[in-house]
């Protein structure tokens, strides 16, 4: 699997990751076979970077995620967790779905209540309890999770008040003692980026599903600014929940809910196109993401060794040049977008 530079951190990460928060039983419970199945097709695939969370299964991705790790060979991939909320054991013997913004998207999660807390001591702790959940000696990478406006409301000042004074001064820490090689945020709004990178210099970000084939706001500000100041971005949600991989289809997924009859019917367009070129939703969903140069890798996530395969396949996938032309055509998609076709042409001519 070809890798990418992450930022200015020395880390190459491959351009396709396994975004781990699938095998932490989103939306529903996960057998424990197909959570290792999924991880080991995803590495025989050729991926070496792997993302997962404190949040995800409320510590069963990590938990998951690091048993199948352990047995490879550490400096052969490229592992990222989270900071900025820990998990507390709730007490409870039955099950209670909590709110979205709790994490309330997982099924069977183990029993802990995850609670914001960006300061200096719980993002040491953070760390600190990711490792043993992995098992791991070391995390390359730690993003902090959800600072932003779509989690926190008008609460988000305060929040990013205490990520200044307390959880950017843990990771500096981290990374000048050699603990971490690289910092960053994970977040659901382009905006929550360019409003970190104001308070100190971040190597990536994580964002989950705001730059897709389904929309494009992020060219206008922050992928601009990520390539002036040498970051990288780790694209997250690339089927914006489900919908990009699923296609407009009854109950279909966006932003973690079921997608509204407009987003369905942009879907089904822009599906349209892809199907008269006889190429699947999903392979011009993860390939068009890769042709920004800001793009350091995406990061779907995989229920089983299937999906990991599929995952890898649709990457690989041949999408004619006239595919992009058509979708720009029908403004589906933004002329200022590279594409697949137009990186291939930049690089013809030099």
């Amino acid at each position: 699997m070809p890798t990418r530079s992450l930022g200015r951190s020395g880390l190459a990460v491959s351009r396709l990751g396994f975004g781990a928060n699938a095998i932490g039983n989103l939306y529903v419970a996960l057998d424990e076979n197909d959570a290792r199945d999924a991880v080991d097709a995803a590495w025989d695939s050729g991926v070496r970077y792997y993302d997962t969370a404190p949040l995800y299964g409320h510590g069963l991705s990590e938990r998951r995620l690091g048993d199948r790790l352990r047995v490879r060979p550490r400096d052969d991939y490229v592992l990222s967790s989270k900071v900025g909320r820990l998990l507390r054991p709730h007490g409870r013997t039955t099950p209670h779905r909590l709110s979205v913004a709790e994490g309330g998207i997982f099924e069977g999660e183990l029993p802990f209540r995850p609670e914001f807390d960006f300061s200096y001591d719980a993002t040491m702790r953070s760390f600190e309890d990711s490792l043993q959940r992995l098992g791991l000696a070391r995390i390359d990478i730690l993003l902090i999770h959800d600072a932003d406006e779509w989690t926190h409301g008008d609460a988000i000042g305060d929040r990013l008040r205490e990520v200044e004074t307390g959880a950017l001064r843990a990771l500096r820490r981290l990374r000048d003692e050699g603990a971490i090689s690289a910092f960053g945020a994970g977040v659901n709004q382009a905006t929550a980026c360019e409003r970190l990178m104001d308070l100190g210099e971040f190597d990536c970000f994580l964002l989950a599903g705001r730059y897709t084939l389904l929309e494009q706001d992020a060219l206008d500000g922050l992928l601009p600014r990520c390539m002036a100041q040498g970051v990288s971005i780790i694209l997250g949600a690339p089927f914006n929940s489900g919908i990009l991989a699923t296609g407009a289809i009854p109950g279909a997924r966006y932003n973690y809910q079921p997608a509204d009859t407009t987003i369905l019917e942009r879907v089904a367009r822009i599906e349209a196109v892809c199907g008269a070129h006889d190429v699947p939703l999903a392979a011009a969903a993860l390939q068009f993401v890769l042709a920004h140069p800001a793009v350091a890798s995406v990061i779907p996530g995989a229920r089983s060794a299937a999906e990991a395969r599929r995952n890898a396949e649709l990457v690989a996938t041949r999408i004619p040049v006239a595919l992009w032309d058509d979708l720009r055509a029908e403004r589906l998609l933004r002329p200022d977008a590279p594409s697949p076709a137009t990186v291939q042409a930049g690089a013809s001519l030099k």
